[in-house]
């Protein structure tokens, strides 16, 4: 039996997908930087391939389908498409493979400026926790543009990056004053993103404040920025994992890789602050959400090929 509803199915895969290539992403991100490099480009491979998938699809829908584009390009998901593109760039470079790393920024910094005016003007008054999705794109893309510009040692990037990374703070508290916070005891899975949002923020800020571009106030600003967006992301970690205890949502949902992903980011951003932050406590407690982490992703999997195993039985003529 098939586990895949036929040869076509990915035509069919939804935005919010993109988040699976998001958190398998960024834990290949965590397991390289606490040494598992073997285990971590399997990850990359399979952040790799899903990514490729999902970019033939929305290339597709671009040229054959433009009303399901059109309609999609409005939903905070889309913006998936931009963060899943800057994490696998972000590992990529990793890899010493900058040149590929910096096709994936452009890449992305092409598509995040269409995409985010239509997701914006599309909020409404009590959001999910995609909302959210605008500030970790834009973040992502601070990410990887600070990452390269550390690199490269190319200052023009380094001053994107802080441009990136201060609007994304701002699309956060935008984003905050839209989400509804009933989703916390009751939401689908993308809630956690209230908390992944700053955790890349922190991410972002720590490769900001590694850069030597940044002296005097700027890096006295960033150095005291960067261990309270981290701060609060735990605070936002605990509270979610507590409504999670308290109110189990244990029925699969495509948007549960968007817990995943948060986990991930969490684990990734302690790992990148303990040292810019002088915080060497932060890296043992990196590892330990990392590998918590890995077991989300894990556990989130055995569900995806479970639910399509129990609605292959369910099918008609099966």
């Amino acid at each position: 039996m098939s586990i895949l509803p036929g040869r076509d199915w990915w035509t069919g895969l939804p935005p919010a997908a993109g988040a699976a290539v998001m958190a398998t992403g960024i834990i290949s991100v965590g397991l390289y930087l606490t040494g598992y490099e073997w285990v971590s480009l399997v990850a990359l491979v399979v952040a790799g391939v899903l990514w490729l998938v999902l970019a033939a699809d929305f290339t597709s829908r671009l040229l054959s389908d433009r009303g399901r584009f059109r309609a999609e390009a409005d939903t905070p998901a889309a913006l998936t498409a931009v963060a899943a593109t800057t994490v696998i760039g972000a590992r990529l470079s990793q890899q010493g493979w900058q040149t590929v790393a910096a096709v994936l920024l452009a890449v992305a910094a092409l598509l995040w400026p269409g995409l985010l005016f239509n997701v914006v003007g599309h909020w409404r008054r009590r959001m999910p926790g995609g909302a959210f999705l605008g500030c970790v794109a834009t973040q992502g893309l601070s990410v990887l543009a600070a990452t390269l510009a550390a690199v490269d040692h190319q200052d023009w990037l380094a001053m994107a990056a802080l441009a990136t990374f201060c609007l994304g703070l701002l699309l956060y508290l935008a984003a905050l004053f839209h989400f509804d916070l009933r989703e916390v005891v009751g939401g689908a899975g993308d809630h956690w993103v209230a908390g992944g949002a700053l955790s890349i923020s922190a991410l972002a800020g720590s490769k900001l404040t590694a850069s030597p571009v940044w002296t005097g106030s700027a890096h006295t600003a960033l150095r005291a920025v960067t261990p309270a967006l981290l701060a609060l992301s735990l605070v936002w970690y605990l509270v979610l994992l507590a409504a999670e205890l308290r109110h189990p949502r244990p029925r699969y949902d495509i948007r549960r890789w968007a817990t995943v992903f948060p986990l991930g980011m969490t684990a990734t951003a302690c790992l990148s602050v303990a040292e810019p932050a002088g915080i060497a406590w932060l890296r043992p407690l990196g590892e330990v959400l990392l590998w918590i982490a890995v077991g989300a992703w894990l556990l989130t999997f055995a569900a995806l090929v479970a639910s399509h195993v129990t609605a292959g039985r369910a099918a008609p003529g099966r």
